[in-house]
C-alpha cells in the first residue's frame, strides 16, 4: 500500500492535517517532518518490524513520528506520559528505541519501507478497567478498514475537522489523526481535555468543527457547561461506556448531534456506531447475552479458537441487527438471586437532576450474597437526599435493582480516556 501521508501530501500539499495548539501543519509540511523523523529513526538503527515507544504529548510532534516510524517500516508503541517507571518499563520492554523529545534528522533515506496489510502497525495498551492492561497488535490492514468502515457509519465531509481532546495513547484518540491522514482532512489535537477549551471550539463557527470525539463524562460537563447547536458539527462520537438514555435527551434537547458508539481496542475502536456494526464487522451474541465480533478490524491475537472475538460485554440484537450494550459481564452484580447491570441502575440513577455522576457496584452481603451499592457526585450546589435517590430508582426499577445504600464521593475513579474503573469503587 502507499503510505496515507504520502498519498494524502501528494494529494493536497497544502491542505491542513493538523491544528496543534492553534497552530496549522499542513499536509507537506508533515510529511516533510515525518521525513526527518524517519532519518533519526534510521539512524539510530531502526528498521523493518522493530519498535519504537512514543513518549511523547499529544500533538504535532507525536504524529510525525507516528509517520516516521511507519516510513522506516517500525511498529508504534504509544507511552503514556502519566505512567509510573514501573508501569513504563513493562509497556516499552522489547522497544528499540524510545522517543522523548521530537524527532529530527537528516535527508539521507530516499525510500520507505511499503505498508503491508498484515503487518503490525501499532501495538496499543488496553484500558485497564477490569484486569491489567494488555498490548494489542493491530495492523495496517485492522486501520483501514476500521477507517472506512467510520467513514459509512458517519459519512465524510472533504472539509472534515475532527476534534481529538481523547489520549493519543488510547485507541480512540490515536484513530483521529490516523483517519484524517487517509481521509486527508484535519485533525484538531489538544493536550488534555479541558471544558472552557472545548466548548469554545466546538461554539466558534470561524473553528468549523464537524466532528469531535467524547465520553459520556465529557459530553455531561459540556452540557453543564451551556454547549447548545454547535453551528458546524456533524456528530459528537460518543464511547468509553454507554451513553445513559437522560444524558442523550438532554443533548437532544441542546440540538447536540450525538452517535452512540460501541468500540474495543481489540476490534482497532469502532464496532457499531448508533447501533449498526461496521460495514465487514460481524456481530452475535453467545448464549449468555456477550457480544462477539469478527471482521478485518480485529487483531489476529485477539480472536478465541471459535474464531470471534470475545468482548466481555452483554448486549441485545433487535431484528434488524441492530446493538443494544447492556453492560459488561464481569460488572453483574447477583442480588437475591437476580441479575443487576450496573449500567442499568447508573442510567436510573442519572436521570436525576441532581445527579452529574453515578457508578454502581456489588458489595458482600450476608442476606443477598450481594448488594447493589451506588456511588453518586452531586451537581455543585445542590443537595440530595440518599432516600430520595432511592425512591426515584424504585419508581423507576424492578425492586431488587434498587441500591441498598447510597454514597457520596467528589469524583469516580476514571481512566484518562474517561472509563470508569469499577475495581476502585
Amino acid at each position: 500500500m502507499v503510505h496515507w501521508l504520502q498519498s494524502a501530501a501528494a494529494r493536497h500539499p497544502d491542505r491542513v492535517a493538523l491544528v496543534d495548539g492553534g497552530v496549522d501543519v499542513t499536509y507537506a509540511e508533515l510529511r516533510r517532518r515525518a521525513q526527518s523523523a524517519m532519518d533519526a529513526l534510521v539512524a539510530q538503527g531502526v528498521g523493518g518490524g522493530d519498535r519504537v515507544a512514543l513518549a511523547l504529548p499529544a500533538g504535532a510532534d507525536f504524529v510525525a513520528a507516528l509517520h516516521g516510524c511507519w516510513y522506516a517500516g517500525a511498529v508504534v508503541v504509544p507511552i503514556d506520559l502519566r505512567l509510573s517507571a514501573e508501569e513504563r518499563a513493562i509497556r516499552t520492554a522489547g522497544a528499540a528505541v524510545i522517543v522523548e523529545r521530537p524527532l529530527s534528522g537528516q535527508s539521507r533515506c530516499a525510500s520507505h519501507i511499503a505498508l503491508e496489510p498484515e503487518s503490525v502497525a501499532t501495538v496499543i495498551h488496553t484500558s485497564g478497567t477490569i484486569a491489567a492492561p494488555r498490548p494489542v497488535e493491530l495492523t495496517y490492514g485492522n486501520w483501514l478498514w476500521s477507517v472506512l468502515g467510520s467513514a459509512v457509519a458517519l459519512g465524510l465531509d472533504e472539509n472534515e475537522r475532527w476534534l481529538c481532546p481523547m489520549p493519543l495513547v488510547h485507541v480512540a484518540g490515536l484513530s483521529i489523526p490516523i483517519r484524517s491522514a487517509i481521509y486527508g482532512t484535519t485533525a484538531v489535537l489538544l493536550e488534555r481535555f479541558e471544558v472552557d477549551q472545548v466548548l469554545a471550539l466546538l461554539a466558534d463557527p470561524e473553528q468549523r468543527i464537524t466532528l469531535v470525539s467524547l465520553v459520556p463524562t465529557m459530553l455531561a460537563r459540556l452540557l453543564d457547561a451551556g454547549l447548545r447547536a454547535p453551528p458546524n458539527l456533524r456528530w459528537v462520537l460518543i464511547g468509553g461506556s454507554p451513553i445513559a438514555p437522560p444524558l442523550l435527551e438532554r443533548a437532544r434537547a441542546a440540538r447536540v448531534p450525538v452517535a452512540p458508539t460501541y468500540g474495543m481496542t481489540e476490534a482497532c475502536s469502532q464496532i457499531a456506531t448508533n447501533g449498526w456494526p461496521l460495514p465487514g464487522v460481524d456481530v452475535e451474541l453467545a448464549g449468555d447475552g456477550e457480544i462477539l465480533v469478527r471482521g478485518p478490524t480485529v487483531a489476529r491475537t485477539a480472536l478465541a479458537s471459535d474464531g470471534w472475538l470475545h468482548t466481555g460485554d452483554l448486549g441485545a440484537l433487535d431484528e434488524l441487527g441492530r446493538l443494544t450494550i447492556i453492560g459488561r459481564k464481569a460488572d453483574t452484580i447477583i442480588s437475591g438471586g437476580e441479575n443487576v447491570a450496573p449500567a442499568e441502575v447508573e442510567a436510573a440513577l442519572l436521570g436525576h437532576p441532581a445527579v452529574a455522576d453515578a457508578a454502581v457496584h456489588a458489595r458482600p452481603d450476608p442476606e443477598w450474597g450481594e448488594a447493589v451499592i451506588a456511588t453518586v457526585v452531586v451537581r455543585g450546589g445542590l443537595a440530595v437526599d440518599p432516600e430520595a435517590l432511592r425512591g426515584h430508582c424504585a419508581a423507576r426499577l424492578a425492586p431488587f435493582k434498587v441500591p441498598k445504600e447510597i454514597e457520596f464521593a467528589d469524583r469516580l475513579p476514571r481512566t484518562a480516556s474517561g472509563k470508569l474503573i469499577r475495581s476502585r469503587l
